[in-house]
């Protein structure tokens, strides 16, 4: 039968197909989402009218308690890492700092709980900012001319560059007692920086002087930290740079040369100094000694003279004749040694007389070269060699006098 025949009107889409075609009920749309909601938590049919208290949504609230009683376990321990400090502010005022470890507290929002990173070393960047890698250049820095060119005590300009390296000491101090405590240590360590570099001459910043600027930095900069109770510990201060402005650069490069070459004239003069300064003492040591050598000699050959001439006189006193002709024959026998001729008594001799020359010539230089070495030794040897030659030269005489008579 089709849709449209007489009598039967359900099949067409235009009647409705027999159902009401009134507006929907509000109240039991909302019994339905009751309903929905009711079986969620584990609860029944609703109640109809004179009923007593059910028990179908018990469960329903046992739930809600376990969910609530989760709720305040995760939300009243906290975990504090070993390197971290926990600041409880109760309704905003602080209460406490929670040490590493498990801690119970109140749910939020009655207290929180901030956590401070007290191992973590931190850096801040006096005159410079480090640049991360760039195109072509690699890691590079830029320049922060207000605040790293900075006046001297001669009234020179130098270009400074610093690096602090600081960390939290006090978690309370640092979040309630300053606003910015990092600014506040850029701003702390810039004016530190400028009273020490004020204070001293531009030469000792840009050359010995720059660990103990750096040092002496370190302390006032910890100083003004404390006195605004930032909660911070300065660890190091490192001076990055430090030269003169770009406009002089050439002049002072050309001032540092010549101060080098001035340093190296005087390292060699006091190389020479030192060399030569030894060599002259010791010259003068040695001269020193040879004088008192002479000196001792001198006198030891006086005394040795004198104490002979006295020995001598007393024996010229006792036999004078014997005496002076022992004098005489010691003066010709000096004399006549230093002379190449030989002097012969033919008087009783015989025709044949063999005079070797040749080996009294020899002997008589070997006792020259005897003398001399036995003067050399000191006045006592010489007196002694004079006396044995005295000795055999009165011996030949004996023996000349013998034959003669």
């Amino acid at each position: 039968m089709a849709w449209n025949e007489p009598g039967d009107n359900k099949n067409d889409p235009w009647s409705g197909g027999g159902r009401d075609q009134g507006p929907p009920d509000l109240d039991e749309v909302v019994r339905k989402i009751q309903q929905k909601f009711g079986g969620i938590f584990g609860g029944g049919k609703p109640r109809a009218a004179g009923e007593g208290p059910g028990r179908g949504n018990i469960p329903g609230i046992g739930i809600i308690i376990l969910l609530i009683a989760a709720w305040l376990a995760y939300d009243c321990v906290y975990i504090i890492e070993p390197a971290d400090r926990g600041v409880v502010l109760r309704f905003g005022k602080y209460v406490d700092t929670l040490q590493p470890g498990p801690n119970i507290r109140f749910p939020r929002p009655i207290e929180t709980v901030i956590k401070v990173n007290v191992d973590e070393v931190r850096n801040v960047e006096v005159g410079y900012r480090s640049l991360g890698a760039t195109s072509g250049s690699g890691r590079g820095d830029q320049n922060v001319r207000q605040e790293s060119l900075m006046l001297t005590r001669d009234e020179n300009i130098v270009d400074a560059k610093f690096a602090v390296q600081y960390k939290v000491m006090d978690a309370r101090d640092y979040l309630f007692n300053v606003k910015d405590p990092d600014v506040t240590l850029q701003q702390a360590t810039e004016s530190a920086i400028r009273e020490i570099v004020g204070k001293s001459d531009m030469d000792f910043v840009l050359t010995e002087g720059r660990s103990e600027v750096a040092d002496r930095a370190e302390k006032l900069i910890q100083e003004i930290l404390d006195r605004y109770s930032t909660g911070l510990q300065v660890v190091d201060v490192n001076m990055q740079d430090a030269q003169p402005p770009d406009e002089v650069q050439d002049a002072f490069f050309d001032a540092v040369k010549a101060r080098e070459d001035e340093q190296r004239v005087i390292n060699e003069a006091e190389a020479y100094s030192n060399d030569i300064l030894p060599r002259a003492r010791g010259a003068a040591a040695r001269q020193t000694e040879e004088a008192e050598a002479y000196k001792s000699e001198v006198v030891a050959r006086a005394k040795g003279e004198a104490s002979r001439f006295l020995a001598m006189m007393k024996e010229y006193k006792q036999a004078p004749n014997v005496t002076r002709e022992r004098l005489y024959i010691e003066a010709m026998e000096s004399v006549l040694s230093k002379s190449s001729k030989v002097m012969l008594d033919a008087k009783g001799g015989n025709n044949l007389l063999y005079v070797p020359l040749d080996r009294l010539l020899q002997t008589k230089g070997k006792q020259e070269g005897t003398d001399q070495e036995q003067s050399s030794t000191g006045g006592g040897t010489t007196t002694q060699a004079t006396d044995n030659k005295v000795d055999s030269s009165r011996d030949r005489t004996d023996m000349r006098r013998r034959e003669v008579r």
